[in-house]
């Protein structure tokens, strides 16, 4: 499956907006999104004009997408389970998104960014409930219990991350025990308690998809 290979902070970039590709440098004084950057491709004298509907729905969905990593045929998919459950489609979305074993990684901070648990995911370092699993897109149920393998806990890119814990804490869905590089996907999220992602109106995404 194809994917994106170019630098990460182009995409913050384009969608004006930071999207925490990065880990900590993300938070750093180094992030390019601090310097009030022009998107790619724009001239600085260049006027913007009104964007159309259209074009709103699809920055916001391009946004969710890319800060999730996904490519666009598994984002599709993922949109096209929300739609088949009961409740909010856009809530739904993000229920999904957030059970992600990759994304899981990266709440409990067994990795500093959503590439970094993806890589670990699929080189086998991962276990769910004792077992590995190396299906980035494998969904974690309420109560699992996801942990680094036994061989991997050596690696320094993990205990740096685990630092985070610590600086930052955790989601209020995600438990974490640092000692044991293990956690406990506690609950599924509300949306509201997705703070870093409040200012994304996945209901422009359903529409986009919905036309």
């Amino acid at each position: 499956m194809a994917r994106y290979i170019g630098p990460v902070c182009r995409l913050c970039r384009t969608e004006q907006k930071k999207l925490f590709l990065k880990g900590a440098r993300c938070n750093s004084d180094k992030c390019p999104m601090n310097k009030k950057r022009l998107p790619p491709g724009k001239a600085p004298k260049a006027r913007m004009g009104k964007r159309s509907e259209y074009a709103v729905q699809l920055r916001e969905k391009q946004t969710l997408k890319r800060a999730y990593g996904l490519m666009e045929a598994q984002f599709r998919n993922a949109f096209e389970k929300a739609l088949s459950m009961p409740g909010k489609t856009g809530e739904n979305l993000f229920i999904l998104l957030e059970r992600r074993l990759d994304n899981v990684v990266f709440r409990m901070h067994l990795a500093s960014s959503r590439a970094q648990a993806r890589q670990l995911v699929n080189h086998g370092h991962i276990a769910v409930n004792g077992k590995r699993v190396n299906i980035p897109s494998f969904l974690v149920k309420a109560g699992e219990k996801v942990s680094v393998v036994e061989q991997a806990k050596k690696f320094d890119l993990i205990k740096n991350a685990l630092q985070e814990v610590g600086k930052s804490g955790t989601m209020p869905w995600v438990e974490i025990n640092p000692d044991e590089m293990s956690g406990r996907l506690a609950a599924y999220p509300h949306r509201q308690d997705i703070t870093d992602m409040a200012d994304i109106r996945e209901q422009l995404v359903v529409e986009l998809y919905s036309k």
